[in-house]
């Protein structure tokens, strides 16, 4: 393979630091696949945000994940000699970029606004502008100093055979012969809430939904934060739904995802996770951050729902404009582009 214009001899060795929540910790995985194709011979690791770690589990382009946060980096490095002859670091902590510059040879990041500190990255890269580009590729410009081209824009996200049979296990004990089963991702998290739809909203599609497949049965998704929600959602469907919010690890989740029929959910973690998956994804995007920014790319069965109001708007926009009618019509087209029992 012909060597990338701009990047070093010899690499044996590449570390990416991405500390980040669980969909952009996701959205990076299209560059690190683009690393690993680059640099087909070196090792390359990957440092995450300790909580999300596990979503890069088992990427078969990656030799090894770990954790690490602004405080432990702090500490690190200080007396190991540098192990790395290349290091990119997404976002702007600078003990993360410092920790980067301790263990590696050279050090790719976004520019720091830290004059001394950007002298020191080789090169510091220039931020594309905000809403100028898809989210993956905001991640990718990181690489272009480097010359290194995409190697595919799909998000990357792997569920173990040990996973999905535990999975299946579990789906299994459920109400027999239910089909479809629908996921669904209620909420986002706390600081996004701006992009969650009215929890009336899901319960009114699901009852739609129930009238036109009598046999769906439905899986609530989310964590302890959006308890209220997911229990009321629970409570109005009855035996058509199981909830497992709260209840599972993210490994465990995504295994269960991946066996769904169909997913209906707002732009939050699990929804990117979903995108990994070649399952008819129906998922609703606030005009704050609609889905040319942040929808799944190559994905096989995207149906994305924008919301009405154009880009850009103010975060208090209510998702509400979203009526159920729209979602449901675009429901009926996955479903009947992709039958369950296809």
């Amino acid at each position: 393979m012909t060597e990338p214009a701009g990047a070093p001899r010899d690499i044996g060795s590449v570390l990416v630091i991405n500390v980040s929540r669980i969909g952009d910790t996701l959205l990076a995985t299209p560059a690190l696949r683009a690393l690993a194709r680059a640099f087909p011979r070196a090792e390359l690791t990957c440092l995450a945000h300790p909580k999300r770690v596990e979503v890069l589990e088992h990427l078969p382009f990656l030799s090894s994940v770990a954790g690490i946060d602004k405080r432990a980096a702090m500490l690190r490095g200080r007396l190991a000699r540098r192990r790395h002859d290349l290091a990119l670091v997404y976002g702007f902590d600078r003990a993360l970029v410092e920790y980067a510059l301790r263990v590696s040879n050279r050090v790719v990041a976004f520019g720091q606004g830290d004059a001394a500190l950007d002298a020191r990255l080789a090169p510091a890269v220039a931020e594309p502008a905000a809403f100028s580009r898809h989210a993956v590729f905001m991640r990718l410009a990181l690489l272009e100093p480097l010359g290194i081209a995409p190697a595919g824009l799909r998000l990357a996200y792997q569920v173990t055979d040990a996973e999905r049979d535990r999975a299946r296990q579990a789906l299994g004990a459920l109400r027999g012969g239910a089909t479809p089963l629908v996921g669904l991702q209620v909420a986002s998290f706390p600081t996004k809430r701006f992009r969650d739809w009215p929890i009336e909203h899901f319960g009114a599609l699901a009852a739609r939904m129930r009238s036109r497949w009598p046999g769906v049965h439905f899986l609530i998704f989310g964590g302890g934060e959006e308890k209220a929600r997911t229990a009321w959602l629970a409570q109005q469907l009855g035996s058509a739904a199981t909830s497992f919010a709260g209840r599972l690890s993210l490994r465990e989740s995504a295994a269960l995802m991946s066996q769904m029929r169909l997913f209906v959910g707002v732009d939050t973690g699990p929804t990117h996770i979903m995108g990994c998956f070649d399952i008819p994804l129906v998922a609703m995007y606030h005009c704050h951050s609609p889905s040319r920014l942040l929808g799944a790319l190559e994905h096989p069965c995207f149906y994305p729902v924008d919301h009405p109001h154009p880009h850009p708007c103010p975060e208090e926009t209510p998702m509400s404009a979203i009526g159920v009618d729209a979602v449901f019509a675009v429901v009926e087209r996955a479903l009947l582009e992709h039958p369950p029992g296809a």
